[in-house]
């Protein structure tokens, strides 16, 4: 499976493709944004790593443009401590975060979690359309519609929505929904939940009126029938 990494410090960048190339990935890597994004939208990853602090076009920008044109996923790589980073990536539509410096073993973790992620998409080839409160998900292709209009959903905006919309008017938690989509425990203070049912919901409003995902104060989210 390969991955993208557009990092401009060339040691991490060798020292995570050994790392990470022995436990199966494929590696490749850029240092600028600019010729990060040049090869982001000419080849087609698994998984994009971006960091945030890059010489010729900072990695929001790149994400921004990348998001035009695919919805692979990605994970932002972003300075400790920057709350402002990691939730204007996740606005821009990043999959994940991880605060540098990072454990290799919690990257190699989130990696996984994605990986895992796609191969269960996968495997839902089969599974029969969903269609509840002018929202229809086509697990075969992956799409999206709202009102017949289809959204451009990432890759974790999609699953959070089909997990929702498999448990219909039943409370699903921020832990469960980290755990279930993200692979990973919620920490205290991560708004990375709440940051991709936000962008779901400016999604779906820009085709359909109503209220399709309701927050339960405490406790988490809802996705209503309509019955």
């Amino acid at each position: 499976m390969q991955i993208l990494l557009i990092d401009d410090d060339i040691e991490l960048c060798n020292l995570l493709s050994e790392y990470l190339g022995a436990h199966g990935f494929d590696i490749v890597t850029e240092n600028d944004g600019k010729a990060g994004l040049e090869r982001a939208l000419k080849d087609d990853f698994a998984l994009i790593l971006l960091d945030v602090m890059l010489p010729k076009l900072d990695g929001f920008e790149v994400l921004k443009q990348f998001r035009q044109k695919k919805l692979t996923p990605l994970i932002m790589l972003t300075a400790r401590g920057e709350d402002f980073d990691r939730i204007f990536g996740l606005e821009l539509g990043a999959d994940d975060y991880l605060a540098k410096p990072f454990n290799h073993r919690e990257l190699l973790a989130r990696v996984k979690a994605i990986t895992r992620r796609i191969d269960h998409i996968n495997s839902l080839n089969k599974t029969p359309s969903l269609n509840m409160n002018s929202i229809r998900v086509c697990p075969k292709s992956r799409e999206v519609f709202a009102n017949e209009n289809v959204l451009m959903l990432t890759g974790t905006e999609y699953e959070i929505l089909l997990l929702l919309i498999k448990n219909a008017n039943e409370i699903i938690s921020k832990d469960d929904i980290s755990n279930q989509v993200l692979g990973r425990r919620l920490v205290a203070f991560d708004r990375s939940i709440d940051m991709h049912v936000s962008n779901i919901r400016k999604k779906i409003a820009e085709h359909s009126q109503g209220e399709k995902i309701k927050t339960v104060r405490g406790s988490g989210y809802i996705f209503l029938s309509g019955e």
